[in-house]
C-alpha cells in the first residue's frame, strides 16, 4: 500500500479543519430558532378564566352597539365599562404595567340610526426598546340577533364575540407577566356588527399616534368546535389573510404583475409567521391558513386595519355553526338558535387564546421586520436581496427564504449574518420567490418580508 507523502497529508489535514472551523463559525453566529419562554406562554390561558369572562359578558344580556349605556348591569355601557375595569385591574397586578383607554367616536350610519358614540376599550403594554412598533390582539365588544337594529332582545353573543374580547383579556393577564422589545395592544372593539366602525376608529387612531402597526390579529370567534356541516373538531383553526394589499396603488399592481407576489402581502406573511409558531411552539392544534380576505362574502374587524395600510388577519374557529349566529334565542322544527354560553368549548377558547399570546409575545420580542427589501437577478444566474440598514441592536443578524412559486409557505431559509446584502448564487430568481426577516439572539425572527411595495410591512 503506497503512503501519501506527508505534505499532502497536512495540507488535508489543514483544509478540514479550515471546513470544520468555518462551519462552526457559522454555527456559533445563528441564534438558536427557538424562544423556550414560548413554550410555557403556549399552555397558560385558562379555560376556566376564559368560561367566567364570556359568562359575565353574556349575563349583561345585550350589547348590542345601540344599547342602553347608563345601566350599571345592562348593555353595551355596562360591558365596556367593566372590561376597562378588568384591564385596570390586570394592570394594577403588574406594576401598573398596562396603559388603560377608550378610544371613540360619534358616528351615525346605515345600521345605526342615530348619533352614537362607539366606544373602543384598549390596553397598551408599552415596549421597552422599540415602544412605537405594535403588534395588537383585537376581539369585538357588541352582539346581535337576527334584526341588526333590535337593540334590545336578548343577545348572549358568547361565541360571537364574547369569546374573542374574553381571549383579548386573558392575553393581557398571561402576557403582563413579562417585558418585551416591541409595544402590544388588547382591543375590546365596539360596533363591529354595525359596519366595522370600531376598527376603523382604532385604525385612524393609530395612525394618528403614529404607531408602527406590524400586526393586527383579529379573533372573531373562537369558541365553537361544532360545525352546521356535522364535524366536532377541536383541533383546527382558520386564518384568513388578505392577498394583494388593498391600499396598493396602480404602479404598484403594475410592478407586481409583473415580478409576482399575490400570495405575499406582509398579511400573509404575518398569517404563515403565526402559522410556524404554532407548529412550533402548541400542540394538537393545526393552523388552516385561508387564503382570502375573509369568509366568502363576508367581513371582519381585520378590514379596516387592512385599509389603513396595516397587515391585519383574523383568527377564528374553523367549524361555524349558523344556527348560532346572529339568531333570536328560539326552538324551531326541534332546533336550537341562539349563541348561547352552551356553545363553547372553553378548552378551544384556550388554545386559540394561546396562538394570539405566542404570536403576539414572539413578535414583540424580535426585531421589526426589516424595510426597504428589494431584489435584483433578472438574466443572471443568481439573485441578490438587500435591505436597509438597521439601528437596532437588537437584530443581530438576517434569514432569507426561498420557495417554489407553486408553494403555499416558505420551505427554505438560511442565516447570512448582520449584513444587509445577500446573494444566492445559481438561484435563478425566475423560479423561486424570495425574503428576508430579522433574527433576535434570544430565538424569536420576525415575519418574513417579500421584496417591494407588496411585501412591506412599513
Amino acid at each position: 500500500m503506497s503512503s501519501v507523502p506527508a505534505k499532502w497529508l497536512v495540507s488535508a489535514i489543514s483544509a478540514s479543519c479550515l471546513f470544520a472551523a468555518s462551519h462552526t463559525a457559522i454555527a456559533q453566529t445563528a441564534p438558536s430558532q427557538e424562544d423556550s419562554r414560548l413554550y410555557d406562554i403556549a399552555t397558560a390561558p385558562s379555560a376556566k378564566r376564559l368560561n367566567q369572562d364570556v359568562q359575565i359578558l353574556v349575563d349583561f344580556g345585550t350589547r348590542h352597539t345601540l344599547s342602553q349605556t347608563q345601566s350599571e348591569t345592562t348593555g353595551i355601557g355596562a360591558a365596556r365599562r367593566w372590561i376597562e375595569a378588568e384591564f385596570n385591574r390586570i394592570s394594577t397586578a403588574c406594576g401598573n404595567c398596562l396603559e388603560v383607554i377608550t378610544v371613540s367616536e360619534t358616528v351615525q350610519g346605515k345600521r345605526i340610526d342615530k348619533p352614537t358614540e362607539v366606544v373602543n376599550v384598549i390596553a397598551i403594554q408599552r415596549g421597552q426598546t422599540d415602544p412605537n412598533r405594535v403588534v395588537m390582539m383585537s376581539g369585538d365588544i357588541d352582539s346581535r340577533v337576527t334584526d341588526v337594529l333590535d337593540a334590545s332582545s336578548i343577545s348572549p353573543g358568547a361565541n360571537d364575540n364574547a369569546t374573542g374580547v374574553a381571549g383579548a383579556i386573558e392575553a393581557a393577564r398571561v402576557l403582563s407577566q413579562y417585558k418585551f422589545n416591541g409595544t402590544i395592544v388588547y382591543a375590546a372593539l365596539s360596533g363591529e356588527e354595525q359596519g366595522l366602525y370600531g376598527g376603523e376608529i382604532l385604525a385612524n387612531y393609530a395612525k394618528n399616534q403614529g404607531w408602527q402597526v406590524q400586526a393586527v390579529l383579529n379573533n372573531d370567534m373562537i369558541g365553537n368546535i361544532a360545525g352546521i356541516n356535522g364535524v366536532i373538531n377541536n383541533s383546527t383553526v382558520r386564518v384568513f389573510s388578505e392577498g394583494v394589499r388593498y391600499v396598493e396603488t396602480p404602479e404598484q399592481a403594475k410592478q407586481r404583475y409583473f415580478s409576482g407576489g399575490e400570495n405575499d402581502s406582509a398579511s400573509r406573511n404575518l398569517a404563515r409567521k403565526i402559522k410556524s409558531l404554532v407548529d412550533q411552539y402548541m400542540t394538537n392544534l393545526d393552523v388552516m391558513l385561508v387564503y382570502r380576505l375573509d369568509r366568502f362574502g363576508r367581513g371582519g374587524h381585520h378590514l379596516p386595519f387592512n385599509k389603513a395600510g396595516f397587515p391585519a388577519v383574523r383568527v377564528m374557529e374553523t367549524n361555524e355553526h349558523y344556527d348560532r349566529q346572529h339568531q333570536d334565542i328560539r326552538t324551531e322544527n326541534g332546533i336550537e338558535y341562539g349563541d348561547v354560553i352552551e356553545g363553547v368549548d372553553f378548552d378551544f377558547t384556550a388554545k386559540l387564546t394561546a396562538l394570539n399570546a405566542i404570536s403576539l409575545a414572539s413578535m414583540a420580542w424580535a426585531p421589526a421586520p426589516p424595510t426597504q427589501v428589494e431584489i435584483k437577478g433578472q438574466v443572471a444566474p443568481s439573485t441578490t436581496l438587500s435591505w436597509a440598514k438597521t439601528q437596532d441592536d437588537t437584530v443581530v443578524g438576517y434569514r432569507v427564504y426561498w420557495r417554489l412559486t407553486t408553494e403555499p409557505e416558505w420551505t427554505h431559509s438560511r442565516y447570512v449574518g448582520k449584513i444587509n446584502e445577500f446573494t444566492l448564487k445559481n438561484m435563478v430568481i425566475d423560479n423561486y420567490l424570495f425574503g428576508v426577516a430579522s433574527v433576535a439572539a434570544n430565538g424569536n425572527v420576525s415575519p418574513v418580508v417579500f421584496p417591494g411595495a407588496t411585501g412591506a410591512f412599513f
